[in-house]
């Protein structure tokens, strides 16, 4: 079902152009940006926010408040949307002068506050945020430019998140940008492509990303309300997005629906989704409003992300590729790439990589919290425990967490990638590049005959070697990635010697033959088995990034 709405209940509205331009011009003058607010907050107070916590951001918004008026007014813009504190209409109408409250109220962005002038200060016409709106952006230099775009300043809208407001949220509750979301778009391979699919939309964010290497994106959701938050996002950053506001289904197409059942027949050359993958206990009779549909899928277990890299490949492209997050169980007693290895076909390229492992309580401790569940002492109780009962029925001893990434191969070509592995440590961000990379690099060695090759040690690899005091030799030699996945790679001494004479001038086969008759030629030498073992390593090397093709 194709979604249009610009007027959709408890949801900004989308289709007042006029006062979406006015909103647009108005937060761009009172520098309510990303590096605006983090220079009106200092450092530590807009790190302690990023934590939501609000105290020092609140200490300081009230110092500006009465400071000069270009400070003033960035204030109160903070402390009506990232600090909910209700705002006298006299404060907004002199830092948002072209929309003023009055079109605010209109936009359904701010509502009448229950006690006029609670939190203000002065006492007349006071409102209160009916919404989050945060600003949002990336920078152009190559660490933060995720997409090539060269940056933009974006604003998002979302419902209120849990410390802005009191009580458990509402089911139906529309995430703003959040770790998870942000992870995706830094882990998200960037390249152009003529059709996206942004599947589990929210409020749009990955779209945003898409909109600047996709000639078109479409984005569903299983709720209204997500795809309204959607719409006005796209629509208020329609110029950053470089979107017409009188036909934006030129360039996006929001659809109403199920996982894949919006598009079905259709294809795409790259799939983005961050689902609703969180392991929720179901209980009997329990209705779809019941649940928490930004991160509860409706399915038991893990199923809703194992129906997800199956179906996946079905409205890909040929070499199209998909990349989402998700969770998986692992049960006692196995492997946690057990199941993510019965979910990923034959027939297609998959990569999993797992970056955190918690057991059931900790879970459960984490989405209760998420959802502002612990305020009610019972509810928590008894909610943690069916968390523990649901996970108990499987025999699920822990739940994974980490990032997909599937390919449908081109015509006539056979899958190169099945890699299942684990990675808990930081890593160089955003690290879509590095995995775009390591990618051409599989399809490199598929296509070539690395004895013929010529290597080259990469820019960032480094040598570190152990060995005992007065010892003649190292123990230890280990190569060392600086960027990227920052892999650590444990060299035999003939591989070390192989890395060393990497400069491009002889092929690996020379190098390989060279080592042979230098190392080789004893009692029991083996050369076949040398020179089989040690291009493996070699593969193994290329593969991972150590060593490049010159």
């Amino acid at each position: 079902m194709h979604f249009t709405a610009g007027n959709t209940p408890d949801a900004p509205r989308s289709d007042l152009p006029e006062l979406l331009s006015a909103l647009a011009t108005d937060l761009r003058n009172a520098g309510y940006t990303v590096d605006g607010v983090a220079g009106l907050l200092g450092e530590s107070a807009n790190a302690a926010l990023g934590r939501d916590q609000l105290i020092p951001a609140l200490i300081v918004t009230e110092a500006a408040g009465k400071s000069d008026r270009h400070a003033a007014a960035l204030a109160a813009v903070v402390r009506l949307w990232l600090l909910a504190v209700p705002q006298d209409a006299e404060v907004l109408d002199a830092a948002l002068p072209g929309i003023r409250t009055e079109g605010l109220l209109a936009l359904g962005l701010v509502e009448p506050a229950e006690t006029a002038g609670v939190g203000t200060g002065r006492g007349t016409g006071a409102v209160r945020a009916k919404a989050d709106l945060r600003p949002y952006g990336w920078s152009g230099d190559a660490a933060t430019d995720t997409d090539g775009s060269g940056g933009a300043d974006l604003w998002v809208a979302s419902d209120l998140a849990a410390h802005q407001q009191p009580g458990v949220l509402r089911h139906d509750h529309v995430l703003g940008i959040g770790q998870a979301s942000t992870t995706l778009v830094r882990t998200t391979i960037r390249r152009p492509v003529a059709r996206a699919l942004d599947l589990g939309t929210g409020c749009g964010i990955q779209s945003f990303h898409l909109l600047h290497h996709a000639e078109h994106v479409t984005a569903t959701d299983i709720s209204a309300r997500a795809l309204a938050f959607t719409r006005f996002n796209l629509l208020l950053n329609a110029e950053a997005l470089h979107i017409d506001p009188a036909s934006p289904e030129t360039w996006v197409s929001l659809r109403l629906g199920s996982l894949l059942e919006p598009v079905a027949g259709e294809t795409f050359d790259l799939v983005v989704s961050n689902p609703p993958f969180v392991i929720t206990p179901r209980s009997l009779g329990e209705a779809a409003a019941d649940q928490f549909t930004y991160r509860d899928g409706g399915l038991p277990g893990d199923d809703i992300v194992a129906s997800l890299v199956r179906a996946l490949p079905s409205v890909l492209a040929p070499a199209g590729t998909a990349q989402l997050l998700g969770n998986w169980e692992v049960a006692a007693g196995t492997s946690w790439q057990e199941r993510p290895q019965s979910w990923a076909g034959p027939d297609v390229d998959a990569w999993f990589i797992q970056r955190e492992l918690v057991g059931p309580e900790q879970y459960a401790e984490t989405w209760l919290q998420d959802a502002s569940e612990a305020r009610d002492r019972q509810h928590y109780q008894d909610a943690y425990a069916a968390y523990l009962d649901d996970f108990a029925s499987r025999n699920v001893e822990g739940i994974g967490f980490g990032m997909i990434y599937l390919r449908r191969p081109a015509a006539g070509v056979r899958p190169v990638i099945s890699r299942f592995e684990e990675i808990t440590y930081p890593i160089e961000q955003p690290v879509g590049p590095h995995l775009g990379a390591a990618v051409e690099r599989a399809d490199w060695l598929a296509a070539n005959e690395l004895a013929a090759a010529h290597l080259l040690v990469a820019e960032d690899v480094t040598e570190e070697r152990h060995q005992r005091p007065g010892a003649e030799h190292p123990g230890v030699i280990l190569l060392r990635q600086g960027a990227g996945l920052r892999r650590t790679n444990l060299l035999s001494t003939e591989l070390a010697g192989f890395v060393s004479a990497c400069d491009g001038d002889l092929s690996v086969g020379q190098i390989i033959g060279a080592l042979e008759a230098l190392l080789g030629g004893g009692e029991g030498f083996d050369g076949d088995a040398f020179r089989d073992g040690l291009l493996a390593e070699v593969r193994n090397l290329v593969r991972d990034g150590f060593l490049l093709p010159a």
